[in-house]
């Protein structure tokens, strides 16, 4: 009975471990988030960058863009962005560099790097397929497909899923920005209409007065 037991846990720890490998594997990949985002619609693109080395840091970032007529990045302290456009000056790319006296991603470490994009292709989904650069000349491309079948490559290429229709609102407010607008528009609608009804109120209350005058006149 002992013996079976130990069996069982010794299957039991192997899956655990097999499950925390390949979690630590999934959350070292490099990958992007775009809440939101929409087919034709503008979007903050933030990707992840973790440095996988044990012995190198992260110094360089370059995505793919599937040429977009936008392509605005963050500013991050210790990098800068350099954007690459085609003859159509459409985005095709965007680099970003440590700078030579910055530590770039050190191991053990990420940094994210967020980018307004748009309009985005009017698709179910779009990569950006990528090339990590480290410190001591090593690049790793993240650039495969996901399989057919669904399995997930070494390498998978950063991508998102788009969701919904075309974005409605102005090409360069998206998310918070476009809610704040709808909401400072209500809040101006409903002050023109409370101005109207306390000057009407006004008016009401003068005519009021003036027909008691006028009764105690008469």
């Amino acid at each position: 009975m002992h013996s079976s037991i130990s069996r069982a846990v010794g299957t039991t720890a192997a899956a655990a471990g097999l499950v925390l490998l390949a979690c630590g594997s999934a959350a070292a990949h490099v990958t992007v988030d775009a809440p939101g985002a929409t087919p034709g619609g503008y979007a903050v693109a933030t990707f992840r960058v973790p440095t996988e080395s044990d012995t190198a840091s992260t110094t360089a970032l370059t995505v793919t863009l599937p040429n977009l007529k936008s392509a605005r990045t963050e500013p991050i302290a210790g990098w800068s962005a350099r954007v690459e456009r085609n003859d159509k000056s459409e985005v095709t790319a965007i680099t970003w560099t440590a700078a030579p006296d910055a530590p770039g991603i050190p191991p053990g470490q990420f940094q994210r790097f967020a980018v307004s994009v748009g309009p985005l292709p009017k698709q179910d989904s779009v990569s950006f397929p990528a090339e990590q650069t480290y410190s001591d000349g090593k690049v790793v491309s993240w650039d495969q497909p996901v399989g057919k079948d669904g399995d997930e490559p070494e390498h998978p290429a950063p991508s998102i899923t788009l969701t919904g229709e075309a974005n409605a609102v102005d090409g360069h407010k998206v998310g918070s920005e476009a809610a704040d607008d709808d909401a400072d528009h209500a809040d101006d609608t409903a002050r023109w209409l409370g101005g109207i009804g306390l000057a009407l109120g006004v008016l009401g209350v003068a005519l009021g007065l003036g027909n008691v005058i006028r009764g105690r006149r008469s």
